[in-house]
């Protein structure tokens, strides 16, 4: 399908005897911002990892703009992972590294760009995110929003095709997650990505999202558009976005 960018056909996933994932089945389309949506334990950051092959289903299929990675090798997924970026839920920066380097860690290893177009690079991608002139700073003298921000330069370093964002917002304060919010909207629109945004933040949801999935207990239950999801008559989407199911992290 030339306008899926992921598709997930029947994927499941346990670990040990806990079922985590059960036959999910959909499409990410590309240039549209998807948010997985669910509950603590739901499944949804298991379901982040398969896109880059950093797990891998015990049945079903994965594929990245039609490539099925299933079986691919580490190697094999190194194309793959330069074509999408990911913002892990912590930030995930290299505490030894400044931020320049941080940020240009991805350009380093896998092209052969001068020092000098290397930070040109970073310049352009901190400015992007909103943050000029801390590229000497080191992780420990950020705040939780400029680790997120610095993080999230680092995973568009590369210019990839497609961004996951794991739980950006999670342990910010309402101004900083509003922040985060609204450059997750403007990478999308400057940048052209397919951006894929796991959250239990409803409010992050329904501003970011082009469409929702809603993964609960290991189930694909919903997918569509923000406006279905809050005429939605699934029950368990209804209590969840209502707040009456707890959300977790």
């Amino acid at each position: 399908m030339d306008t899926a960018f992921v598709q997930f056909e029947e994927v499941h996933k346990s670990f040990g005897s806990k079922k985590v994932l059960q036959g999910i089945t959909f499409d990410i389309r590309r240039g549209e911002t998807m948010v997985v949506l669910g509950g603590s334990g739901s499944g949804k950051s298991v379901l982040l990892r398969h896109i880059i092959g950093l797990h891998r289903p015990d049945r079903g299929r994965v594929l990245v703009e039609g490539e099925d990675i299933v079986a691919y090798d580490e190697d094999e997924l190194v194309p793959v992972r330069k074509k999408i970026g990911m913002l892990f839920q912590g930030g995930a920066l290299f505490d030894s590294m400044n931020v320049a380097d941080n940020v240009g860690y991805g350009l380093r290893e896998h092209t052969n760009l001068s020092e000098g177009e290397i930070l040109e690079a970073v310049r352009q991608k901190l400015a992007l995110v909103e943050l000029s002139g801390v590229e000497h700073l080191m992780p420990s003298e950020l705040s939780g929003g400029m680790r997120k921000r610095v993080a999230l330069a680092r995973s568009i370093a590369m210019e990839p095709r497609g961004i996951l964002y794991d739980e950006p917002t999670t342990g910010l304060d309402p101004v900083t997650a509003g922040t985060i919010n609204d450059l997750i909207r403007s990478m999308q629109e400057r940048l052209q990505v397919t951006s894929v945004v796991v959250t239990h933040d409803i409010h992050s949801a329904l501003y970011v999202g082009d469409r929702i999935a809603f993964l609960f207990e290991g189930r694909m239950l919903f997918v569509g558009t923000v406006d279905e999801a809050k005429r939605s008559s699934e029950p368990a989407l209804r209590q969840f976005l209502s707040g009456r199911i707890h959300h977790g992290a």
